[in-house]
């Protein structure tokens, strides 16, 4: 009942808040796909290029959403940006590369061989394999990827309030 009513005489700031919320983590997820998806196709040509990325986006998510928010205002701060709403899209930035990227290489890593050499056999080239053949049946893994991206998101999202950036993170801080 107290949460009916707390919405009812806050609505117009809750809206507020929650518009800023979703924009922020939209924003970080789009950059998150676009720089995810293909360095995650790229490693999958690359084994040691792989090992390098997957083992740098592991150690990202190991750090902390409140240690790595504190560590983008000092970096950020030399370009002008310490506190708001961009260290906190960068901060989301690099929490969503890990699963988009390792569900982009597995997804593509393990499309069929028999799929690729009937697509070079009926005088694909390579890029059109990847394009019309893997990537395709890849879609469902790499969107399993960029849903898992999404939840971290919304989840670490809130705590950016702490260093200014909005969003519904504001009520819990």
């Amino acid at each position: 009942m107290e949460v009916y009513q707390f919405l009812v005489q806050n609505w117009a700031e809750t809206l507020k808040l929650a518009w800023e919320h979703a924009w922020v983590v939209a924003t970080a997820v789009a950059i998150a796909i676009a720089t995810g998806v293909p360095i995650g196709i790229w490693i999958t040509f690359n084994r040691k290029a792989a090992d390098i990325v997957l083992y740098i986006a592991g150690i990202i998510m190991t750090i902390p959403s409140i240690a790595l928010f504190g560590m983008m205002i000092p970096i950020l701060s030399l370009i002008g940006y310490g506190v708001g709403t961009v260290p906190a899209i960068v901060a989301l930035v690099l929490y969503s590369q890990l699963p988009i990227i390792r569900n982009t290489y597995a997804a593509i890593k393990n499309v069929d061989p028999n799929i690729i050499d009937a697509g070079l056999g009926m005088g694909m080239t390579r890029t059109q394999v990847l394009f019309k053949v893997q990537i395709p049946m890849a879609l469902s893994v790499i969107f399993a990827g960029v849903r898992v991206a999404v939840v971290m998101s919304i989840g670490i999202g809130a705590i950016a309030a702490y260093i200014g950036a909005g969003g519904l993170g504001n009520y819990i801080f």
